[in-house]
This record gives structure tokens, C-alpha cells and sequence, in this order.
């Protein structure tokens, strides 16, 4: 049995795997709320409790943030995970850290075509060429797929953090807008994610000279105020609504458009993440694909590169279940 994680900012979930002939099934799976323990170390002393059988023979877990020499501070949690100190709580197993979109990429190399959603069918043929993995959640990750000319190798990135770079008029008033809210450098992040979403439509409703409708109000109060934007736009219920997350779309697609560029993505761009198959009918919209091929003088190259979504939840878990097969 092998042990695979998918650590982030909002939840922990970590499954059981079985080898089946070399090919990786995902058995019984538990999640966690990450924020309401102290440590990840704890999580996974829980779930070995109630893990029947011999110990795992490895463990392979994809970490929300920078992994190096076998250890990680996450980037939304006050954590530090060692592959040495979690050895010793799986019995001496082979433990392996890898940054969660590197094992998310690496997932995606085995999911069937009913599990993606095809936003730009391109021209490029078989995927073969680096891929480019971008996830908007907590956080936004970015990953590249590495081709040898025979296979795909993951790198881990932390693109999400680079410059945003506004495109127009409106999009410098809200760089500016970001620019005082966090007190100094504006990411890719602090736009494209789930809190980026909820700062969208702040700027939105402060400059539409809308008063906030009090049904809105009330519900963005009680619960995630990106997840009750995106509703509300995705219904139609409220014009300012609709248009933060139309602005948020384009801007999804802008810097898919520039991960492309930068490691020339032949073998395509996938979106993962949580946030993507539920915007998907927003995604389809036509916004994301405008700003994705809005680069000039490259328009007519990425219009070659397919552009697709992945629709499985588990493909961080697929990932390192692949992964810990080599282990």
C-alpha cells in the first residue's frame, strides 16, 4: 500500500493506493480541514490510525509550496513538512515531497479525454511538447511538463507569484487599487484565485457606484465570497458580479497566454485546480481564449496549442500516486 497527499491552504487529502500491475489504484481517501490542526505531521498519525494492514511501503505527497532538499514551508499554513522527520512516522518508508503543482502536472499526464474539457482545440496534434499546468485555488501554481523527446518530466514553479501586469486602463485602476490593499508587490496571485475573485469584485462594486444589494451582502457575510461572486455572476443576478468575473476570466486566460510563451507549450495548456470546472460555462464563454491568443505578433502560434480543462479532482493525487510507484 502507498500513501498519497494533496496538502493546500483549505484542505488536506490524503488516500491509500494500491499497485495494480504497475498501474496505481486510489483506494480509501480521507480530507481534512488544513487549517484546524497544528501540523500536517498530526493529519497523517490520524490517518495511519485507521489504516488497516502493514505500513505503507511509500508515501508521496504534493505540498503547496517550495520544496528544497527535502523540506517545505507551505505557503498558506503556518507548517514545515521533512521527508526525514515523516519517515520515521511511516515506519522507515521512502517518503518524497514534491510542490503540489508539480505532482498535479504530472497527474495530468493520465487523465483519459472524458475527465478534460477542451477550450481551444489547437492544431499541434498529439501531445508531445512541454505543457503548461496552471491552477487557480487558494493560490494560483504553476508547473511546466518538461518533453525529453520521448517523456514528460514535471518542474515546479512558483510563476504565481511573478508581476501582474495590467493590460488596460480599467486593469492599472485595479493594480492600483491592489497596490494599496497589500501594502506593496501585486502578484498573478492577488488577481487569479479564489481570494483574487473576491478582490476583483471589491474594486468592482467601490467603483460602480452600485450599492451592494443587501441579498448579496448577506450571503457573502456567511460564506466564501468569491464562491458567492462567481454564483451570482454565472446566474446573472447582479451586473457588477457579472462583471468581476468576467474580468477575473480574462485575466485567468492572459497568464495562461504568457505561461505558454515561456516554455513554448506544444504539448498544450491545462487548467487544473478547483476553481476551473466550476467557472467552467464561464471559461467557455469565449473571454479566456480572447486573452489567452491576445499576444500580438504570437497570436497565430498559440492558436496551435490546445487549451483544455481538467475536470478530476484527484489529479494531484494521480500524480503522486505515479510518482511513488518509482519510489
Amino acid at each position: 500500500m502507498i500513501v498519497v497527499g494533496d496538502i493546500g491552504g483549505t484542505k488536506t487529502v490524503l488516500a491509500e493506493v494500491e499497485d495494480a500491475g504497475g498501474s496505481p489504484r486510489l483506494g480509501r481517501e480521507a480530507t481534512f480541514p488544513s487549517r484546524d490542526h497544528a501540523s500536517f505531521r498530526g493529519i497523517l498519525e490520524r490517518f495511519l490510525e485507521a489504516t488497516s494492514g502493514p505500513a505503507p511501503r511509500a508515501v508521496c505527497l504534493g505540498v503547496a509550496g517550495v520544496v528544497r532538499e527535502g523540506r517545505v514551508r507551505t505557503t498558506n499554513l503556518p507548517w514545515e513538512l521533512f521527508e526525514d522527520e515523516l519517515r520515521t512516522v511511516v515506519g522507515g518508508a521512502p517518503v518524497k515531497l514534491l510542490n503540489d503543482l508539480e505532482a498535479t502536472a504530472y497527474g495530468t499526464l493520465f487523465l483519459p479525454d472524458d475527465e478534460r474539457a477542451v477550450l481551444q482545440a489547437g492544431t499541434a496534434g498529439e501531445r508531445r511538447g512541454n505543457v503548461a499546468v496552471i491552477a487557480a485555488g487558494t493560490g494560483l501554481g504553476e508547473a511546466i511538463l518538461y518533453w525529453d523527446g520521448s517523456r514528460h518530466h514535471p518542474i515546479a514553479t512558483e510563476g504565481g507569484h511573478g508581476d501582474f501586469a495590467p493590460r488596460c486602463e480599467r486593469e492599472i485602476e485595479l493594480f492600483r487599487h491592489l497596490r494599496r490593499e497589500v501594502g506593496g508587490h501585486v502578484s498573478y496571485e492577488r488577481v487569479v484565485s479564489g481570494p483574487g475573485l473576491a478582490s476583483i469584485y471589491r474594486f468592482a462594486r467601490e467603483t460602480s457606484g452600485e450599492p451592494e444589494p443587501a441579498w448579496l451582502a448577506e450571503r457573502i457575510r456567511e460564506n466564501d465570497p468569491s464562491a458567492v461572486v462567481a454564483e451570482a455572476a454565472l446566474a446573472e443576478q447582479d451586473g457588477v458580479c457579472v462583471e468581476a468575473l468576467e474580468r477575473f476570466v480574462s485575466l485567468y486566460g492572459a497568464e495562461a497566454g504568457n505561461m505558454a510563451l515561456r516554455c513554448l507549450a506544444f504539448g498544450g495548456v491545462v487548467l487544473c485546480g478547483g476553481i476551473a470546472p466550476k467557472l467552467l460555462p464561464a471559461l467557455e464563454g469565449g473571454a479566456f481564449i480572447r486573452a489567452f491568443l491576445d499576444k500580438g505578433r504570437f497570436r497565430p502560434l498559440l492558436s496551435e496549442i490546445e487549451v483544455s480543462v481538467a475536470l478530476n479532482p484527484r489529479t494531484p493525487l494521480l500524480g503522486c500516486a505515479h510518482y511513488a510507484l518509482r519510489l
